[in-house]
């Protein structure tokens, strides 16, 4: 601890702070420490220091964990060894609090639990996810908490990218993260290299190890040899070893093996001893512990950090005595040093480099086809072993380490671990496996990507479709298109996506995969931006659906393509609703069609979803989303996924017109995508209801800024149809700019192009009530058609919403009277329907005709009505907008609220035999309730009243006992109101 003041004390600051602001009540006082410096600099002593004052603190729960050069790819490595300890030390209920909803994500990835039978892979960011959610439970309960890992720089790229994610949650949690690494950049992976410069960002303290001074070397070497070394010796040994404590110890050794007298006449000697005490080749180290004692130490370094020696015996197929005396002799060497727990360590990273580099390849993979298989024996699993697998011989077409392989690969799959188990298949493809199966294996390398790399995943699955790559089983070329779509479709290229499907459906024999694959290229041409044959193709899905005969999985996604088929036509909603409630079973997604089923994937249960949404079903589609939410998180698949399911609760929460809730939904869904890519689909449909979201709540100008700054415009994704219409939408952001051409030339085009598939809807695609609005001054007669042809198809498809919404937007290009009939009308229509925000408007609008006309009173009521909805819906540019016509002609721009409406029905019936003189224990009894509840429902209404008992007949508005109150609006029992 050399020359390490500085960083001493600023870690012991960073302690004392975090021990003392817990103590006072803090929780968001996190930080991050880290170090820095060349190989050999002291980062590990130095954390091994820190780590010894933290423990002193009171109450601190200290973690620990280590990079290792050797298990880079074990996937997990440093995580398991920092959060193992503390999640197993919990109590059983403790625990079940900490993991939450995570247990089936979380236990598998950190080696708790085993995933269980049938379980999905995991998508690693939902483990990410899952981990802030253990840590932001945990870290409260074992506050203060110290949290070390020392060569970062050679963490698993799993725990790597998950460190520097919590980095930035860090601080709103009473932890201290404490990181060390190698400052070049060229010691991290090259996947890593992007955490280095997070991770020195987000550090509130960081801090660089310096070379030890000549004066620290000095005494060094003084209390090794001697005060006899000559200052001269000292100059040129510090020179020598520039300053690094491990290459000095390392060259003290030599300089005592040597019997070297620290003399300025011996300095000379110092670099060729350097060179032998940092190379440490194969000769100096045999020479050094003899063949037995370096074979053991061969197969310490293949293990890694924490060295079970029974392993490390077992692989260097040596006796236990023999491993006795090599580990007796690698200590006395300072090669290896004993844990607490009784396994071994090297006692410097560098020391197992050396060792690791110096083994002959032949050796090397030899050994490790017995590390495999001596791990795989101890009953440590396919995962410890794998990485020891992979690096074995290759070429040799053994068939059960193709198995091994394979199996290794779905369970790296089942903990979020994706590139390991990638690593394992391309292996099994080297070894390489029999023809009959390499198809098979190719398909579950393409499918092992799925969730994390799409290239990958597109060129793997092409290669098993491949002829020339051997077969594959009919079952599993139905399933690899079917997986092919679906990730062509996500990237974008659904045109290539549909017509996959649609030449493989021309060559499958079997029914069910047949079924399937034309489901899956109607869904994708359904899709797409722009179709040569909507017409024709909604003609086809027709026919097939009128095929179908039983209710299977197969059968039931097409009937759910086809509710969408004629949601999007603007049919008769009962037309599309039959069909989309044929699919369901007691309201729930049947067996096969599941959010998280792997057969169909998500787009299905999407489009039912939109099917209700779309139809005024909107309780209904809540229903399914909610659970696709839910059970994306129970799965861990927290990217594209549970990114739509947002975007699909914000729509719903937009069209039923709460719009503050929707704007969090859409909002959490824009950021999973950015986080996943650039402008995906997904960002697209986000950002397009975020705008008509904030357009609605009265902020056009940050719409306009959102829009413009995404490109939310011509000519919007390149082959990816926009949920809802993204013309529709840019037109209607133009007219609230008042950009009336530009917005009459955008959804003329939309029209053009929408009526062309034959798509009539006019909530999906409002173009013409818009492009009416936009042209009626310059021309009022077609804009009046527009208008009209709106109203007409939105009184084909039949819904409350899209029939007064179609009213209200006609009515804005009428005056007078006929504005107001339109506007009555309109709001009768969308008070039947679940579109609170729709309604509202036409009531504030309605309100503004009929002052237009000189019916104030009237007039009056329904600004109040829109108001009071307005502000339910959290529409405040509309709030405003009614206030403003209200106080400009007069008029109260609030009205005074009347608590009677307030009151539940259980209150009314308490306060109305309370009005009679009935005291409460008769009141109880009368009611057959329990006198406690009477007292707490009288206490509800004198409080809202604000009255006591002699007063409340009066703030019922009645003058005495003689009469029983009634609710505004409701009749008494003999009839009378």
């Amino acid at each position: 601890m050399r020359d390490r003041d500085a960083e001493l004390r600023s870690a012991v600051t960073s302690l004392d702070k975090l021990c003392r602001e817990f103590a006072a009540g803090g929780t968001e006082i996190g930080e991050l420490l880290t170090f820095s410096g060349r190989p050999g600099i002291g980062k590990t002593s130095l954390l091994h220091e820190v780590r010894r004052i933290a423990k002193l603190r009171d109450g601190a729960t200290v973690l620990f964990a280590r990079g290792g050069e050797q298990q880079i790819k074990e996937p997990y490595h440093v995580l398991r060894q920092l959060l193992q300890p503390a999640l197993t030390s919990l109590q059983p209920d403790e625990f079940r609090q900490v993991m939450g909803t995570w247990e089936e994500v979380v236990g598998p990835a950190m080696g708790l639990k085993q995933p269980k039978a049938g379980a999905r892979r995991l998508d690693p960011q939902g483990v990410r996810d899952g981990l802030d959610y253990v840590l932001t439970q945990l870290a409260p309960r074992r506050a203060p908490m110290v949290m070390i890992v020392d060569d970062l720089h050679w963490a698993d790229l799993e725990s790597l990218s998950w460190l520097t994610q919590f980095a930035v949650r860090a601080r709103e949690l009473p932890v201290l993260l404490v990181l060390a690494f190698r400052e070049d950049e060229s010691d991290w992976q090259t996947d890593a290299r992007q955490h280095h410069g997070a991770v020195l960002k987000l550090a509130t303290r960081k801090h660089e190890l310096n070379r030890l001074s000549l004066v620290s070397i000095t005494d060094i070497i003084r209390a090794e040899l001697g005060d006899k070394a000559e200052d001269a010796f000292c100059y040129e040994f510090w020179s020598v070893v520039n300053g690094n404590p491990y290459e000095a110890v390392a060259l003290l050794e030599q300089v005592r093996e040597q019997e070297l007298d620290p003399l300025e006449e011996n300095s000379r000697q110092l670099r060729e001893l350097a060179v032998d005490a940092n190379g440490m080749t194969l000769k100096s180290w045999l020479d050094r512990l003899g063949a037995s004692t370096l074979r053991f130490a061969w197969a310490c370094a293949m293990l890694g950090t924490d060295i079970r020696i029974d392993l490390a015996t077992r692989i260097s197929t040596q006796s236990a005595e023999g491993a006795r005396e090599s580990i007796k002799q690698l200590r006395k060497q300072r090669v290896l040093t004993q844990t607490p727990n009784g396994n071994l360590e090297f006692v410097h990273p560098l020391i197992a480099s050396s060792i690791y580099n110096t083994m002959p390849e032949a050796t090397r993979t030899g050994m490790h086809g017995v590390a495999a298989a001596e791990i795989e024996n101890a009953g440590l699993g396919l995962l410890a072993a794998s990485r020891h697998l992979v690096e074995t011989f290759s070429g040799e077409g053994d068939d059960r380490t193709v198995r091994k392989l394979r199996k290794a690969a779905a369970e790296h799959l089942l903990i979020g671990a994706p590139e390991a188990a990638q690593r394992c298949l391309h292996r099994a493809l080297n070894e390489p496996p029999a023809d009959d199966i390499r198809a098979e294996v190719l398909y579950e390398l393409g499918c092992s990507a799925l969730l994390t790399d799409p290239s990958a995943t597109v060129n793997q699955l092409q290669l098993a479709l491949d002829p020339d790559e051997g077969p594959l089983r009919p079952e599993l070329r139905v399933d690899a298109t079917f997986r092919l779509s679906e990730v062509l479709a996500h990237s974008g290229e659904i045109r290539k996506a549909a017509l996959v499907c649609q030449e493989e459906a021309a060559v499958t024999g079997d029914r069910d995969g047949k079924l399937r694959l034309q489901a899956a290229s109607f869904m994708w041409h359904a899709f797409r931006r722009s179709e040569e044959d909507g017409p024709g193709r909604s003609r086809r899905l027709g026919e097939l659906c009128d095929g179908l005969t039983g209710r299977e999985a197969a059968d039931r996604a097409v009937l759910a393509m086809r509710a969408w088929d004629l949601t999007l036509r603007g049919a008769p909603s009962a037309d599309a609703l039959a069909y989309a409630d044929d699919v369901l079973e007691a309201g729930r997604l049947p067996k096969g069609l599941g959010w998280t089923d792997s057969t169909w994937g998500f787009e299905l249960p999407s489009m039912l979803g939109l099917t209700y949404t779309y139809n005024d079903r909107i309780a209904q589609a809540e229903r399914l989303f909610a659970d696709a939410i839910i059970q994306f998180e129970v799965a861990g698949w927290s990217g594209a996924h549970r990114g739509f399911a947002y975007f699909l609760m914000g729509l719903a929460r937009f069209r039923r017109g709460l719009l503050a809730e929707a704007e969090d939904f859409l909002r959490r869904a824009l950021r999973l995508s950015e986080r996943i890519g650039s402008k995906l689909p997904l960002a697209w449909d986000a950002v397009g209801v975020l705008v008509d979201t904030m357009l609605a709540r009265g902020r056009v100008d940050e719409a306009w800024e959102l829009a413009t700054g995404f490109g939310f415009q011509p000519p919007y994704h390149d082959t990816a149809m926009v949920l809802p219409d993204a013309p529709s939408l840019y037109g209607k952001l133009l007219v609230a700019k008042r950009r009336y051409a530009g917005a009459a030339a955008a959804l003329t085009e939309a029209g053009a192009q929408l009526e062309a598939r034959g798509w009539h809807n006019t909530v999906w695609a409002p173009w013409a009530g818009h492009l009416a609005i936009a042209i009626a001054q310059d021309e009022p007669e077609r804009a009046r058609e527009y208008a009209q042809k709106a109203v007409r198809d939105a009184r084909t498809f039949g819904t409350a919403s899209a029939i007064g919404t179609a009213l209200r937007l006609q009515a804005q290009i009428e005056d007078g009277q006929q504005a107001v009939e339109l506007l009555e009308q309109a709001v009768m229509h969308l008070g039947q329907s679940p579109a609170g925000y729709e309604h509202a408007v036409a009531l504030v609008e309605l309100g503004a005709a009929l002052r237009r006309v000189g019916r104030l009173e009237d007039a009056q009521e329904y600004l109040y009505q829109g108001i009071e909805l307005a502000q339910h819906c959290s529409a405040e540019g509309l709030v405003e907008q009614a206030r403003r016509e209200l106080a400009n002609y007069g008029l109260r721009p609030n009205r005074l609220g009347d608590f009677r409406e307030t009151l539940s029905q259980s209150e009314w019936d308490v306060a109305k035999l309370a009005v009679r003189g009935v005291p409460p224990q008769r009141i109880a009894e009368e009611l057959g309730v329990q006198l406690s509840l009477v007292n707490r429902r009288l206490a509800a209404v004198y409080r809202k009243a604000g009255s006591g008992p002699d007063g409340l007949a009066s703030a019922l508005g009645l003058p005495g006992q003689q009469r029983q109150a009634t609710r505004p609006g409701r009749e008494t029992e003999d009839g009378d109101e």
